[in-house]
């Protein structure tokens, strides 16, 4: 991951289970200008029991009464459909990820695609076989973690520090947060992890949105924190930029009105392309944090600030005072904050009415 804002063009399974329509995703996404692509690998077998209830979201977003787990089936993508959009990503410079939702998956991501930067998902903060699994990779991880509690959270990132530290031992309960609180699971988190603030809604409702946890969330843990938006429109990811986010993540799709779960809560091709195009804007205006003058401000301070003048004139040995000292633009001699320190001296030389006082 590059130090500017990486950002993340989640197709996520807005590509209906068609390979094709993944591959004009990934067109997509290449043109907006993100860094990187993100699909979703799972087998629904190993996902979700068969009479697993939809979300409230994917029964409002789908026109079928299909099951969830029919419906995610349908929403599967094949190995080699996996291999030709990793070799197609990076064919278009994009940085080609998914996200595991089973130990399996997860495997195949790591093992046979090799994807140096992996995703956990929201769902996933309390699967702690899954995260653990998670944490026995060397790779880089983003966990998003929308319904988490700040303790579920801590919870996850220990079993992700004691399977980084200790990935062949028995694991416990006992020894995640001991792991998280050591040094070594400390310095192991920091340079693997980082969290992103999200609202699991679809889309989420603007008085939902907290983007103030953004900054919570680095106070709490001391990691990189970023934001996966799931609110409607690209506001909410330009702010979260402004907070300080390093990623953002953002569904997009090809047409809104297809049929499936995610696509009403995606951006357009072109509301996509204008995220990105804000927030490299504020990405250059965010600057180093240093406060002091613009080169362009030291030009303007001569106009818009002031110097001593004389407010009438003055003799040769005349005492400046209040009635005839004055401050005046341009900004081009004493300072006004020597006001004080001149006051009551005696004049050297005689001053016409507004000349520079020296």
């Amino acid at each position: 991951m590059s130090r500017k804002i990486f950002v993340i063009a989640e197709a996520g399974v807005n590509h209906n289970g068609d390979l094709d329509i993944a591959l004009q995703l990934v067109d997509v996404a290449s043109k907006s200008g993100v860094d990187a692509i993100k699909f979703q690998t799972f087998d629904t077998s190993e996902l979700v029991t068969a009479s697993a209830p939809k979300a409230a979201y994917q029964s409002a977003n789908l026109r079928s009464d299909l099951s969830q787990f029919d419906m995610l089936k349908n929403l599967e993508l094949s190995k080699n459909s996996h291999r030709e959009l990793k070799r197609y990503s990076e064919e278009k410079g994009l940085v080609f990820m998914s996200t595991a939702f089973d130990i399996p998956s997860l495997k195949f991501l790591v093992h046979d695609l090799g994807i140096s930067c992996l995703k956990i998902p929201s769902g996933e903060v309390t699967n702690g076989p899954l995260l653990f699994e998670y944490g026995k990779t060397d790779r880089e991880l983003i966990m998003s973690t929308g319904m988490a509690s700040i303790e579920e959270i801590r919870w996850a990132l220990g079993v992700v520090a004691h399977a980084s530290m200790e990935p062949d031992e028995n694991p416990s309960n006992p020894k995640f947060l001991d792991s998280f609180y050591s040094e070594r699971g400390q310095e192991l988190l920091s340079r693997r992890v980082t969290l992103l603030h999200c609202t699991s809604e679809y889309p989420a409702p603007v008085e939902q949105l907290n983007l103030l946890a953004i900054e919570t969330l680095r106070k709490t843990f001391g990691l990189r924190v970023g934001y996966s938006d799931h609110s409607e429109g690209i506001y909410a990811a330009v702010a979260a930029v402004a907070l300080g986010s390093v990623v953002i993540e953002k569904h997009f799709t090809l047409d809104k009105e297809l049929e499936g779960p995610d696509h009403r809560a995606s951006l357009s091709p072109e509301e996509l392309y204008q995220m990105v195009k804000e927030i490299r804007k504020i990405e250059v205006g965010l600057g180093d944090g240093i406060k002091k003058p613009t080169t362009s401000e030291l030009i303007t301070q001569r106009a818009v600030r002031k110097s001593l003048y004389a407010r009438k004139p003055i003799r040769a040995g005349e005492l400046f005072t209040e009635y005839n000292l004055t401050t005046k633009r341009p900004q081009s001699g004493i300072s006004p904050m020597e006001y004080w320190r001149i006051l009551g001296t005696v004049s050297r030389i005689s001053y016409e009415k507004d000349e520079q006082i020296r």
